[in-house]
């Protein structure tokens, strides 16, 4: 990924500048409201800035076809990928509300830090509800800033149908995901409901929506829409992203059961706590008798479970064989994804570095 590290120190400039205009905005409104756009800069910085670089490749991918001079990266295919980021940050303040989570990235996240300033400030009333009140907001102004960045980008310097397009990109993007998040809550109390044969089908369709369109597959096709994609182009890195984001989400469930925390800067075994239901819990379940599933089910979810709990059901869920049987499904996405860049109407280089984007995301430990 070393290719894309100038483009990607281009887009954290960007969202730096952005922020900073929105602290000069807000300069006369008070401390409180200092402090509110302070903790937006907190969300936005740092992270893998995964979506800002698929955007890209997506981008260099179609304009290096045929020999098209790539030139200087324009400012709206920067502002696209700075804004992804901003969203991303956006979501990632909300799946914590929803999912209790205590940390981010090895801090509080943002509703435990907006509780903590309330309780250290003397404020009156729940701090817990203030916290998480103010999480909601927070999480609501960082879309609003996404959308107001995507949009100073599309404004001027380039093709009004190329914007449009990537306008209907991210709006798409922006929907789904949103979908995808809710089915992912009714998951966890749906599934009692439900024939336990269509979990997995129910766990993928969750994935996909929640995490690959939105991570991989979108991000990429914006980036080739700002960069003129044909048809065959966008088939090509849509067939490409998709399963590309199918191995990410898994990969992902991989290491919220088992993944060290020193890497990933959430406590181990989060997802069992949190009740997530992945693909692992639905293979798991697939295999288990009655007794068996009864105490697997009963510890699911516990926000309390203790160490040895976590070991209990990251050991079934290995013996299970559920572990194994993900990996090989991310396997198979991995190879999917690459058949759909065989022969595409791409740059020969970007397709290296679309495999690199791919390589990277599917085998990370963070």
């Amino acid at each position: 990924m070393s290719s894309l590290d100038s483009p990607i120190a281009a887009v954290s400039q960007r969202v730096e500048r952005f922020v900073d205009e929105q602290r000069d905005a807000v300069a006369g409104f008070g401390d409180e409201a200092a402090a509110f756009v302070a903790s937006g800069a907190d969300a936005v910085t740092g992270g893998k800035r995964l979506r800002a670089r698929f955007c890209l490749a997506g981008w260099r991918a179609v304009r290096a076809f045929d020999g098209k001079p790539e030139g200087d990266l324009p400012d709206a295919v920067v502002a696209a990928a700075a804004a992804l980021e901003i969203f991303h940050a956006a979501a990632l303040v909300h799946d914590d509300i929803i999912d209790n989570s205590d940390t981010r990235r090895g801090a509080p996240s943002a509703h435990r830090a907006w509780e903590r300033r309330h309780h250290t400030a003397g404020w009156a009333g729940d701090a817990d509800a203030f916290g998480r009140s103010a999480a909601v907001l927070l999480g609501d102004l960082l879309v609003a800033w996404s959308d107001d960045l995507l949009e100073e980008g599309l404004r001027t310097g380039i093709d009004q149908t190329l914007a449009a397009a990537a306008r209907r990109e991210y709006a798409r993007m922006r929907r789904e995901v949103t979908i995808g998040q809710f089915l992912d809550v009714a998951e966890e109390s749906a599934y009692r409901v439900v024939d336990a044969s269509t979990h997995a089908n129910r766990a993928l369709r969750i994935a996909s929506l929640k995490s690959a369109r939105y991570s991989v597959q979108h991000p990429l096709l914006l980036g080739a829409a700002l960069a003129g994609a044909d048809k065959a182009q966008y088939d090509a890195l849509s067939g490409f992203g998709h399963p590309v984001g199918i191995a990410f989400q898994l990969r992902d469930d991989v290491l919220g059961v088992f993944g060290d925390a020193a890497a990933t800067g959430k406590p181990v075994g989060d997802d069992l706590r949190e009740g997530k239901r992945t693909l692992l819990v639905a293979y798991t379940r697939e295999r288990l008798s009655a007794g068996p599933l009864r105490a697997f089910d009963e510890l699911l979810g516990d926000p309390e479970l203790t160490a040895e709990q976590v070991g209990f059901l990251q050991q079934t869920i290995v013996e299970t064989g559920a572990l194994e049987r993900v990996e090989a499904h991310i396997a198979a996405e991995a190879a999917d994804a690459d058949r759909h860049l065989r022969g595409a109407a791409l740059g020969h280089a970007s397709v290296s570095e679309l495999r690199d984007l791919a390589r990277a995301a599917t085998t990370r430990t963070a």
